[in-house]
């Protein structure tokens, strides 16, 4: 990026009849979504072998029933709600946890009527985290259809539950406390050969099988350090566990081969395999910073390629493939009627091509390639800048993507580049090349979407924001490989995928914009002659370093359209905090765009302290956040190839006017959000004009010399004003008091 730049547990169990189609566009998924019940806490719902009923469990007092109960669900019925349940439990004590035997015409359960037939209380909240019952009455039964328990599978002291049964009818697996912890336990389906298949401290449970029966997914919360040891016994102890953190695991059924499969922090549970067994369905609220937002997403077997399924509502659960795979029943409690209600609903799943998404596996070699120090930090107008440029063009073409200008994918431009930052006589004449593709789709409106590759190489040209670093490799991996590595997967993904969007699309990615955005503005001079139906600019840079607990990922040029707002808003990734920023002008390529006249979108993850010094590496990179990053622009760019019209909005009137040619610096890292009291300091330049004078990280900038300044265009503006050697008064505000200093340009 140009130099300076700024860069739960509350369950809630529940719902309603009602058929409709996803009112968001992201749940592409699921199609046809339909409610099941209405009203009181329904949830784990699960599958019949032969899909035409469904087991679940439910709590509702319009039924006169205080706790959880098993009930089966026809789904034959011409109409289904909760006037269709069936009472296939006891209705004594409390249930959970139910399953189709192999035959169709016999569940498996957990209940506590056999040690106290009244319904056991649920525990309240301890230290302000919410706690799960191990109610040490739960054994684990067989019932038939009627309700008649026929088998009792289960008899040893303390919990047993969560039962489940494999695909083939040969085994059940089912979590205990028989050891003295939760662990998880397989038995044959007659109850015979237990044994025990996991065994680290802590709580493994809500298994399921894989469709071939050879692999268990579960969730497991297990404690690491001394602390979270010691609470986790003495809650055990009380026959309470709280469910705060938890990881999805995979192992063999015999328990050996156990992985793993996500690192989100939060609680991550409720998984089931996809149809594929290559992938894992679960509902997580490691997005949320309020605890109880859960919604259902698809991950690699690796723990790779994390992938939101479900955005309505605040809580979506349990999910469930039927064993076709055609269909996808889980609990939410979207639609609700009243508060705190959970129903249950199906939908038709349709599945998507891998080709679609963003994969982190591909983010992640180019992020690395390009970062690498072989490519000597990519300075505009070297040979390694050569190499990168061929490197993009290959990735293009394998893409099948049309050279931009039908003989090749590069184009050059010429300028000038200052070799001594304190002397403006010493310049040299400096090539840099564009790397541009076309995909058409023979559209009414074409969308760029780009980002500049070129990064400070070993400090040539002086902009590295670490003193006396001339002859290091400033590697770039954030700025702005990341971006570069946003734009390749989108390429990939719209040429690639099945379906033809309304828009044509211009892949860009540019050089020479640590310069002073050169490339761009040589791209820009005739793309409404090249391409008249231009009609939004979407630019990719330093999108690598989300921040994992705050998430904060800032969108600028929201303003150069009506639309865009509403459509940033809509398809925002869950746990995102987006800051808004109107401008259509700012410190990247999108700038040269919106002086054109064409709407702008500009994605930044933020500033950091390897901005612009040898440090910016590949290994600090955030691939989860990238990979988040890129599949979020893809729907944001989907959503506007759907736009009839998308008027363009002028912002920022004054600023854009012109690009003051800067002959000094300040030594800052200046926030482009708008304040409106002042520019806001983000960062300071060690031994630069502001590092001497004595400005600091916070400080408000609000008038150098006799420039008032409001924002960050009044002060580029006044920067193009000065010359070396200016000795000026600059004013500023800090922890509320107002300071002036003289700094020395």
């Amino acid at each position: 990026m140009l130099l300076h730049k700024t860069k739960y547990f509350s369950f809630i169990i529940v719902s309603l009849l009602f058929s409709f189609s996803s009112s968001l566009a992201q749940e592409r998924n699921l199609q046809n979504i339909t409610k099941l019940t209405n009203g009181g806490d329904n949830a784990e719902a699960y599958f019949s072998p032969n899909s035409k009923n469904l087991t679940l469990q439910v709590s509702n007092t319009a039924f006169g029933i205080p706790c959880d109960q098993i009930f089966m669900l026809d789904l034959q019925e011409k109409e289904i709600s909760s006037k269709n349940l069936k009472l296939v439990s006891t209705g004594k004590g409390r249930t959970t946890c139910s399953y189709f035997m192999p035959d169709g015409k016999h569940i498996i359960y957990a209940s506590t009527h056999e040690g106290n037939v009244a319904c056991p209380a649920p525990p309240k909240p301890r230290d302000g985290k919410y706690l799960w019952a191990i109610y040490p009455d739960f054994d684990i039964y067989i019932a038939d259809l009627q309700g008649n328990i026929t088998k009792k599978l289960t008899n040893s002291p303390g919990y047993d539950a969560e039962a489940v049964v494999s695909p083939d009818g040969k085994k059940i697996a089912f979590t205990s406390i028989r050891s003295g912890d939760l662990e998880l336990y397989t038995m044959d389906i007659d109850g015979s050969n237990v044994k025990q298949i996991t065994s680290g401290l802590g709580y493994d449970g809500g298994s399921f099988f894989s469709h071939d029966s050879k692999k268990l997914v579960f969730r497991s919360s297990r404690p690491k350090t001394d602390e979270e040891v010691k609470e986790y016994k003495e809650l055990l102890a009380d026959n309470v566990v709280a469910p705060t953190n938890m990881e999805i695991y995979t192992c063999d059924v015999d328990g050996s081969n156990l992985k793993q499969v996500t690192n989100l922090g939060k609680a991550n549970w409720a998984p089931y395999f996809h149809p594929s067994d290559k992938k894992i369905i679960f509902s997580s609220n490691h997005h949320s910073t309020r605890g109880y937002d859960f919604q259902l997403y698809m991950i690699d077997l690796n723990g790779e390629n994390l992938r939101q399924i479900t955005f309505e509502s605040e809580f979506n659960a349990f999910p469930m493939f039927s064993p076709d795979g055609k269909k996808l029943v889980f609990s939410s409690n979207r639609q609700q009627e009243k508060a705190r209600e959970t129903n249950v609903f199906i939908a038709d799943w349709v599945e998507t091509d891998d080709a679609e998404y963003a994969n982190e596996k591909n983010l992640k070699k180019h992020i690395t390639y390009l970062s690498s120090d072989a490519l000597k930090g990519r300075l505009t107008g070297s040979k390694e800048e050569k190499v990168a440029a061929d490197y993009l063009s290959k990735q293009l073409k394998s893409y099948g993507l049309q050279p931009y200008n039908k003989n090749s994918y590069l184009q050059e431009f010429t300028y000038k580049v200052k070799t001594d930052p304190n002397d403006s006589l010493k310049v040299k004449e400096n090539t840099g090349r564009n790397v541009i593709a076309f995909l058409d789709n023979k559209a009414s409106k074409t969308i760029i979407i780009g980002a500049h590759y070129d990064h400070l190489g070993l400090n040539e040209h002086n902009h590295s924001t670490k003193p006396n670093s001339k002859g290091e490799i400033h590697n770039g991996a954030d700025d702005n490989a990341s971006g570069v590595a946003g734009v390749l997967e989108l390429a990939r993904i719209l040429s690639q995928n099945k379906t033809v969007e309304k828009a044509n699309y211009i892949f860009a990615l540019f050089s020479g914009e640590e310069d002073g955005l050169i490339g761009s503005k040589k791209m820009a001079e005739n793309i409404k002659t090249l391409y008249p139906n231009a009609s939004a600019m979407i630019n990719m840079d330093m999108i690598g370093r989300l921040e994992t607990t705050k998430k904060e990922l800032t969108v600028g040029g929201v303003g150069t359209s009506p639309e865009f707002s509403k459509i940033v808003e809509k398809n925002k990734p869950a746990g995102f905090n987006i800051t808004l920023d109107e401008s259509g002008v700012g410190p990247s390529d999108h700038t040269s765009f919106y002086l054109k006249d064409i709407p702008v979108l500009f994605f930044f993850t933020g500033t950091h302290s390897d901005y612009h010094k040898p440090s910016d590496d590949e290994e600090k990179i955030n691939y989860y956040g990238v990979n988040a990053i890129v599949n979020y622009v893809a729907r944001i760019a989907n959503e506007i190839s759907n736009q009839e019209q998308l008027p363009f909005t002028k912002t920022k009137a004054n600023a854009a006017k012109t690009r003051p040619k800067y002959k000094v610096t300040l030594g800052i890292m200046p926030d482009y959000t708008d304040h409106g009291d002042g520019l806001h300091v983000d960062g300071v330049t060690e031994g630069r004009p502001a590092d001497v004078a004595g400005i600091k990280e916070g400080d408000i900038i609000t008038k150098i010399g006799t420039c008032e300044i409001k924002e960050v265009y009044a002060y580029m503006e006044c920067l193009g004003k000065l010359n070396v050697g200016d000795v000026l008064p600059v004013t500023f505000k800090r922890n509320g008091e107002t300071k002036t200093v003289s700094v020395k340009f």
